[in-house]
């Protein structure tokens, strides 16, 4: 007998045994909706059999498709059986004994920061199975996989380890057997079983059945005609199906007849699910051919900029008799995702013009994602834009490029800007001031993905987007506010500190100029029209994309007390000899860097200067 056929014992993963014990002390808080998440893997596993039988005719099941619940009073048992795909001994360790590919310690670090919303964060991690040890002291499974003859048990008390040995099973499928504890006996019960099922189980597609009796009605809830379907069962059946436990934030109940016909049940969760920027930017939209379950995963079905969708699409026009691979392929397949595509974007842009408030909570969530469609979704670009919104130094709301548009001050050409990585740091950068001081407003944008549409996308209704970081101010032509001041202050000389500061700094900078665009700050860096923007420098050399970028522009505010008081001391007798001058080019460098939020280039020089600046302060 070989090794792998006798008892072994595993530990779980580490964070799984964390989780486990956050579990057992009833995370949800509701804990019938154990029998929901067995129910669904169980269907899941029927739907994976059902598509696999497709093509290999040995793997069809000797009789329907089911799950069958057994409660067994006496021993306080309740088993849950289906005769799908079912696992092997490979299946058990990937599937059961890690949270699968959801970033498990981000998942207890999750926890440990919200505990409010525990049950929505179990939901958005993927981890519905081991929701069973809320109600039970041991679970065992018992599983044979579809075309293999060995069978298997993995059993585990949820304490830390788990077993997997051979066992006897006469046909494919898995049964899990949960044995409850004492303050969980209600669930060997009939009535609650069936109360549980009619709740949040009713549209299974497969009989759910105890004894000989069918609890739910088996039938696909997409086929339904909408006004047949209440907001409730649209609920429990996204919770269902996308093993949720938030409410929809919207929901698009779509049927489309013609040349190629086609059903689609789309949700929007009303909060953000943790794999949504992982780098395989999977959908989780379930493909069916008249019902038959294909996949979660077609890449050719839901663009990847959508993938926070949840649902089922099915068409009665797709081939069944091609492999995952082929249909990826299918042109049929492509003109359902732009008909898909093109509807979900209507709705998105009726949700924002009639209830702009709920709209700015599915932004919050989701408009990072929905950004990558600037670049790389070319066809539907404007329509994608039209429903993009932004914070801004304007009134503290999202606005769209339309309404910022509307409220461009006399004589402003161009759509200004920010980018960084904290709208909130963003509202403080001493860029912002000389346009804060003619009440213009500017675009905080904090996304990564922002960088980069900006290449894709140049102008919006005419007007162009323009850094307020790289090149000139722009500010001469645009007419202040009535309320805004636009006194001329008194011109200072600056030539003779910026000719000392760029002989001091020498190609540490660019250039040293006046700047218009500060108020109250004395420094700021800026690129140089025609070199790379500061923040897309930045993420590039983060990425490993640039090692090196061009020196910046040093800009001085030449009505701040600091530079007037340099400027007094550049115009004395010995330049040249003055030492805290020179420290003072320096410091001025680093602290523009520091306001950026980078380190000064040197810190122990930073901290010498620093030292020697102040030690002169206070001796005279």
């Amino acid at each position: 007998m070989t090794e792998t056929l006798e008892k072994e014992t595993f530990s779980f993963q580490t964070e799984v045994g964390q989780l486990l014990d956050i579990v057992a002390g009833s995370l949800y808080s509701n804990r019938e909706v154990f029998l929901r998440e067995l129910v669904s893997n169980a269907s899941d596993a029927c739907d994976k059999l059902r598509y696999a039988a497709l093509t290999d005719s040995t793997l069809a099941p000797s009789e329907d498709f089911a799950i069958t619940l057994e409660i067994d009073a006496k021993a306080k048992t309740l088993s849950i059986s289906d005769n799908g795909i079912g696992m092997n001994h490979a299946d058990l360790l990937e599937t059961l004994g890690t949270i699968a590919k959801s970033g498990t310690g981000a998942f207890i670090e999750a926890l440990k920061a919200d505990d409010k919303d525990k049950p929505g964060l179990i939901g958005q991690f993927g981890v519905g199975f081991y929701s069973a040890f809320m109600v039970a002291s041991r679970v065992d499974v018992v599983t044979r996989k579809a075309g293999e003859s060995e069978a298997w048990l993995w059993s585990s008390n949820g304490k830390g380890e788990f077993s997997i040995e051979p066992t006897e099973r006469a046909t494919n499928g898995t049964t899990v057997t949960l044995h409850f504890k004492k303050d969980a006996n209600e669930f060997a019960e009939d009535p609650r079983i069936r109360h549980i099922i009619k709740t949040y189980s009713e549209h299974i597609s497969f009989p759910v059945k105890l004894g000989e009796e069918t609890l739910n009605v088996a039938e696909a809830l997409w086929t339904r005609p909408t006004k047949d379907i209440s907001e409730d069962q649209y609920t429990e059946f996204y919770r269902l199906s996308s093993h949720a436990f938030d409410a929809p934030w919207h929901v698009m109940h779509n049927r489309v007849e013609g040349t190629l016909n086609h059903t689609s049940l789309l949700f929007v969760p009303s909060s953000q699910p943790f794999d949504l920027f992982e780098p395989e930017r999977k959908s989780h939209v379930k493909l069916y051919v008249n019902r038959v379950f294909i996949s979660e995963t077609t890449i050719d079905l839901i663009p990847a900029y959508l993938r926070f969708l949840r649902g089922v699409v099915d068409s009665q026009d797709l081939s069944l008799n091609v492999s995952r691979e082929m249909l990826q392929t299918d042109p049929k397949l492509t003109k359902i995702k732009t008909s898909i595509t093109k509807k979900v974007l209507t709705e998105l842009k009726k949700k924002a013009s009639k209830a702009p408030e709920e709209y700015e909570k599915f932004w919050g969530n989701f408009g990072a994602a929905l950004k990558e469609g600037l670049v790389e979704d070319a066809a539907l670009r404007d329509r994608i834009l039209e429903i993009c919104r932004f914070a801004s130094t304007g009134s503290g709301e999202l606005t769209s490029l339309g309404d910022y548009v509307i409220r461009m001050k006399e004589g402003q050409e161009a759509i200004f800007y920010i980018a960084g990585e904290d709208a909130a740091k963003l509202a403080l950068s001493p860029h912002l001031e000389g346009y804060k001081a003619k009440g213009v407003e500017v675009l905080l944008l904090s996304d990564h993905v922002d960088e980069f549409w900006l290449q894709h996308i140049t102008e919006f209704d005419g007007h162009p987007f323009k850094s307020i970081t790289r090149g000139t101010a722009d500010l001469d032509e645009i007419k202040a506010d009535e309320t805004q001041t636009e006194e001329e202050p008194e011109e200072v000389d600056l030539s003779a500190l910026i000719g000392a500061i760029k002989a001091e700094l020498g190609e540490a900078v660019k250039d040293v100029r006046p700047s218009k665009r500060l108020t109250d700050s004395p420094v700021c860096l800026i690129a140089d029209d025609g070199d790379m923007d500061v923040n897309l420098e930045r993420l590039l050399k983060r990425h490993g994309r640039l090692q090196q970028g061009a020196p910046r522009v040093l800009e001085l505010n030449p009505n701040h007390f600091i530079i007037t008081k340099l400027a007094e001391r550049a115009n004395g007798p010995d330049v040249s000899g003055d030492d805290l001058l020179k420290d003072a080019a320096h410091l001025l460098l680093d602290q523009a860097r520091i306001v950026e939020g980078e380190a000064p280039t040197d810190p122990p020089a930073f901290a010498r200067r620093m030292g020697t600046v102040l030690a002169r302060a206070f001796a005279s």
